[in-house]
């Protein structure tokens, strides 16, 4: 009966240490949940690449990279890493500029093409449309955006390509 007793408890104690698949029963969501180290590591390391801009009035910081292209009559579209330490969360936000939603992204390579509908939306929904561009871009495909009837070359340098291939590195690295 010792044997069982202690050996039972044991077990539950050992169990007890190596529990890293609790459950999570507090409702909270945990999407975009950034954990300390990956936060500290962006701010110190990864975020030398970036502007930052402080939103005291929303309580965020917005991280666009420094090397972004902006054209002063081409429509362009890059993503926003927005830190939100109050609730030690981080987002992803596409900024469209010098044009109007909804917009249409055309992915192409070869004789593939996809369609992708975007419209300004929830957090999620820019995380969704990011989880959506991050195949087409691991494979090289080009990408066109419309917005109306005007259709313009999106990313098309590799210099655009990197930058935006390195936001979405470094925002899938803060929610690890």
């Amino acid at each position: 009966m010792k044997i069982f007793i202690f050996s039972s408890l044991g077990m539950v104690l050992v169990f007890s240490f190596f529990d890293g698949y609790r459950a999570d029963n507090s409702g909270k969501d945990r999407s975009f949940l950034a954990a300390d180290a990956n936060r500290i590591y962006f701010l110190n390391v990864r975020g030398i690449h970036y502007d930052r801009e402080m939103r005291r009035d929303a309580g965020m910081t917005l991280f666009r990279h420094s090397k972004r292209v902006e054209s002063d009559s081409i429509p362009s579209f890059f993503p926003v890493i927005i830190l939100n330490p109050a609730k030690d969360e981080a987002y992803i936000f596409f900024e469209l500029k010098k044009a109007d939603y909804p917009i249409q992204i055309f992915a192409q390579k070869g004789e593939e093409s996809e369609i992708l509908n975007f419209s300004n939306g929830n957090n999620s929904d820019h995380f969704q449309l990011l989880s959506q561009l991050k195949p087409y871009l691991e494979e090289d495909y080009s990408f066109q955006l419309k917005v109306g009837d005007n259709t313009f070359t999106l990313w098309a340098e590799e210099n655009e390509l990197s930058i935006l291939k390195t936001v979405m590195e470094d925002y899938f690295r803060l929610l690890n």
